[in-house]
């Protein structure tokens, strides 16, 4: 099973969310190609209801756990957690990812 599968599957079954995508970004970076490294996630769930930004990041993280610095897992996961009125006032919508500066190898 692929690490997007597995991430996928692992935020499910703890926060029953009611919007999930999680996308592979490992292609934007300085990883070998099929590295499945980076990884964005978009999360609309009740569970966020009343919990604070890094509250919500933990329970993703929590929930990730198994392949979340891990060798061999995942390196890096951006965190889009959201209740579903919070979703639905922002149209939908999150940022744009922005493009990888090469980490130690920016000048």
């Amino acid at each position: 099973m692929n690490k997007q599968t597995v991430l996928h599957d692992a935020i499910v079954g703890a926060l029953a969310p009611t919007v999930l995508d999680v996308i592979d970004e490992s292609g934007m970076h300085s990883v070998p190609k099929g590295a499945q490294t980076h990884f964005k996630v978009i999360v609309v769930s009740e569970a966020f209801a009343g919990r604070s930004l890094v509250a919500r990041h933990r329970l993703v993280n929590e929930a990730c756990a198994s392949l979340i610095g891990k060798p061999g897992g995942v390196h890096a996961l951006s965190i889009h957690a959201h209740t579903p009125a919070e979703w639905s006032a922002r149209g939908g919508e999150v940022p744009a990812s922005p493009p990888c500066l090469g980490g130690s190898k920016a000048g």
